[in-house]
């Protein structure tokens, strides 16, 4: 069963209809723009996901311009409509969140794939909770955040590793790991082994693959944090990075091709998936040993 849609990629899904619908009946984005009373970058964010269409009588204004009269057909953008002004899973969170990661995460939640690479620490998605603590906390003083912002992010980041082992459709999350980012201490010696606890448990999950990428071999290996996430009924891929506190999103297809490119040399210059067990058993007995 395949996980429920949540507001973002509705809102995505439903700028693409609304920009399929106008270009096919012919109308310039300065026309519909003009029939709504809204300025074209409006309308064009509503086209791009970035904006919601504030009302349901401005969908249907469209829907009548583009000339939309098949009931079942208007019924459906209207329910995607809806759906897409509905509450989102991280607003509780929204306070302690980056600019732009609301919309990373409503995506993250509705992708069919993630491909992850994140050179300078454990993805976040592989993350355990001490781990995930120590990470914030070694932030906190050069931040300047509090100890419930501390918490806050922890759980959230906890919360999203609920799409690797949901029941209805979980992710499948493809991600390599540096080695670097392994031997890099976080926390104390516990946190480290059950760091490397983590990885393996999830590294067993039929929907996760993990790779390491080791120090001694010269290997192609980016500096860039970044995931791709790809999606099913049509939509197209889009690439997260991250930028000066800021996480960027786009599906501009030369974009995600770059990073598509970058993630396959990566994986080519990783280990086996099947070497990351005994590859975190030998880590721990290092770090044991110390």
């Amino acid at each position: 069963m395949a996980a429920r849609r949540g507001p973002t990629f509705r809102r995505r899904e439903l700028g693409k209809q609304l920009r399929l619908l106008r270009e096919k009946a012919g109308i310039t984005i300065e026309e519909a723009a003009a029939a709504l009373a809204f300025s074209e970058t409006k309308l064009t964010r509503v086209e791009t996901a970035h904006n919601s269409l504030p009302r349901v009588g401005d969908l249907e204004k469209l829907l009548d311009l583009y000339g939309v009269e098949n009931p079942d057909s208007r019924e459906a953008l209207l329910v995607l409509h809806r759906d897409s002004l509905s509450r989102e899973w991280w607003t509780p969170y929204r306070n302690t969140m980056w600019n732009g990661m609301d919309t990373f995460l409503g995506l993250e939640r509705d992708a069919r794939t993630l491909r992850s690479w994140q050179p300078d620490v454990v993805p976040g998605l592989l993350q355990c909770e001490s781990y995930a603590r120590a990470l914030f906390l070694s932030e906190k003083q050069v931040e300047e955040t509090t100890t419930p912002f501390v918490d806050d992010n922890v759980r959230l980041r906890m919360e999203r590793k609920d799409i690797l082992t949901r029941a209805d459709g979980p992710v499948e999350l493809n991600v390599v790991v540096n080695e670097a980012a392994l031997r890099q201490w976080m926390g104390s010696k516990d946190v480290m082994l059950e760091q490397y606890e983590e990885v393996e448990r999830l590294a067993q999950l039929h929907n996760v693959t993990v790779q390491i990428l080791p120090m001694m071999l010269a290997n192609y290996r980016t500096c860039l944090n970044f995931m791709i996430l790809d999606f099913d009924e049509g939509l197209e891929p889009v690439v997260q990075t991250d930028l000066q506190e800021t996480i960027t999103v786009t599906d501009k297809p030369l974009v995600v091709g770059r990073y598509a490119r970058r993630f396959d040399a990566l994986q080519r210059g990783a280990l086996a998936p099947s070497v990351t067990p005994e590859f975190l058993h030998r880590l721990a007995r290092e770090i044991d040993s110390h």
